[in-house]
């Protein structure tokens, strides 16, 4: 029999060699850890994009757009389709230097910026053009369309006499009340829309096949069939082995 004393030494001891309270919750804690799912990229994507398009909206300075229209219009002597050439001819130089040296005084900017702030469009069935001006302010938005609009029907009339075309002021720009660039709403919902976009594309491009905890799965080999081989009896009988393999060899080989 063993003394008291020793056995509660031994239990001192066996009780010293586990490990603490703590480390075996740590350990329990790492098990239970999961690896994220496979979709993860997808909503990781949408807000990151929700995140980058609403800071842009937000940031972003508004821009304010007015647009003035100019028409062609033909004299007597001239027929209907040639106002609509004219047309398409003067709105490729409502922004060329000439044009906007003469706009440049009303706008009240220089002619160099004046040239990213202005564009001019016009349809292949209608001589109109129209003439659009952009700006940080409304009223000077305003502006910079009609300062071109009138300085393009003025060069242009000087040669009215000869083209037989004229450019007459069809409506003036007005201040706009609202500014055109998106709202903070819309570029949040465009970027969600493109993060869940890029989201998709990248779990269509990575590689499939991999395990929860990121290991790539086993591959297990398909059976190779071997046709047109005869099975050939083990060699117990040494002279009837050969045989039946030069007999089976011969039943193989093509006729002739």
């Amino acid at each position: 029999m063993a003394e008291p004393g020793t056995a509660k030494n031994d239990r001192k001891t066996t009780h010293a060699d586990e490990p603490a309270g703590p480390s075996r919750r740590v350990r329990r804690a790492r098990r239970r850890l999961l690896p994220p799912p496979a979709w993860w990229p997808l909503p990781a994507c949408a807000v990151l994009g929700l995140a980058a398009g609403g800071a842009y909206g937000v940031l972003k300075a508004p821009e304010y757009a007015a647009t003035s229209y100019v028409v062609a219009v033909p004299d007597e002597t001239t027929e209907p389709a040639t106002a609509l050439g004219f047309a398409q001819a003067y709105a490729r130089i409502a922004t060329s230097a000439s044009t906007l040296a003469y706009a440049q005084p009303r706008a009240g900017i220089p002619a160099r910026q004046l040239r990213t702030r202005v564009r001019a469009e016009t349809s292949p069935e209608s001589p109109m053009i129209a003439i659009t001006g952009t700006s940080g302010k409304a009223s000077e938005a305003a502006d910079i369309a009609n300062a071109v609009a009138d300085a393009l029907s003025l060069s242009s009339n000087q040669a009215a006499k000869n083209t037989g075309v004229r450019l007459l002021l069809f409506n003036q720009a007005v201040a706009p009340a609202e500014p055109a660039s998106p709202s903070a709403t819309v570029s949040a919902a465009v970027g969600l829309c493109a993060g869940g976009l890029i989201g998709g594309l990248v779990l269509l491009t990575r590689p499939r096949g991999r395990r929860r905890d990121g290991s790539a799965p086993a591959v297990e080999a398909a059976p190779v069939q071997v046709t047109g081989v005869t099975s050939l009896p083990g060699p117990a009988h040494g002279g009837a082995a050969e045989a039946a393999a030069a007999a089976a060899v011969k039943e193989k080989e093509p006729v002739r």
